[in-house]
């Protein structure tokens, strides 16, 4: 059993991170090509499939919202603390990131995230498109890629991870994913601090049983009872 390296990286912040993993994860070579393999088909595959699903919400997005691109590309921060751009729909006005500073005091969610129930700044089609996640379709481009996987932690803002501890920072040990056990046990109403547990539980105990055992649960909660926002 090998402990992952300390992470370092300078992210767009300019704070430097040096980290200390406080537990062990098996060095599986075999576990992570394979799952790689699995990102690749599945995404590749489903990108072919929900095609006139995507051109839908495209065209969706662009009648109600001519200004700005369909496409909203968002600097994330992935594995080992690198930086990458993370794809989804464009739920909200093209000028919603400098709005952002007027609705930091409303924020619902604690700890290092942002997150409003009934933010202004969300078109219609978008709150469709979130409640039902079709906003987070573009980022199987993403682990076609190689920034994300299927199943992983989320990958946080640079701002949010600017406020994070040590400990936090041992959710960018592992690539992130579309989905995963934050996603199926609350999202929204699972607070930053839960989220950072069920993210570390899940790197300590990764296997291929638990990643299917997510997406099948993810699609349940897609076709079911969602609360995103």
């Amino acid at each position: 059993m090998n402990q992952i390296n300390p992470l370092k990286n300078t992210l767009e912040t300019g704070r430097q991170f040096d980290v200390i993993p406080l537990f062990e994860i098996k060095n599986r070579n075999w576990f992570w090509f394979v799952k790689r393999m699995q990102d690749i088909v599945l995404s590749l595959l489903g990108l072919i499939l929900l095609s006139p699903l995507l051109l839908l919400v495209a065209l969706m997005i662009k009648a109600e919202s001519p200004k700005g691109a369909v496409i909203f590309a968002q600097t994330r921060v992935g594995k080992n603390g690198k930086p990458f751009k993370m794809y989804k729909f464009r739920s909200m006005v093209a000028d919603a990131e400098a709005m952002l500073g007027d609705l930091m005091d409303k924020n619902e969610i604690s700890g290092a995230m942002f997150k409003i129930k009934n933010d202004p700044r969300v078109t219609r089609i978008g709150r469709l498109i979130r409640k039902t996640s079709l906003d987070e379709l573009p980022q199987l481009v993403n682990v076609l890629k190689g920034d994300m996987s299927l199943v992983g932690p989320r990958p946080p803002l640079p701002r949010e991870v600017a406020d994070y501890t040590s400990y936090d920072m041992m959710r960018l040990l592992v690539v992130p994913g579309c989905t995963g056990l934050w996603q199926i046990s609350g999202r929204n109403h699972v607070g930053f601090r839960e989220m950072v547990e069920l993210d570390l539980e899940y790197i300590r105990n990764q296997s291929f049983i638990k990643d299917i055992v997510i997406l099948c649960k993810t699609v349940k909660v897609l076709f079911g009872a969602n609360n995103a926002y």
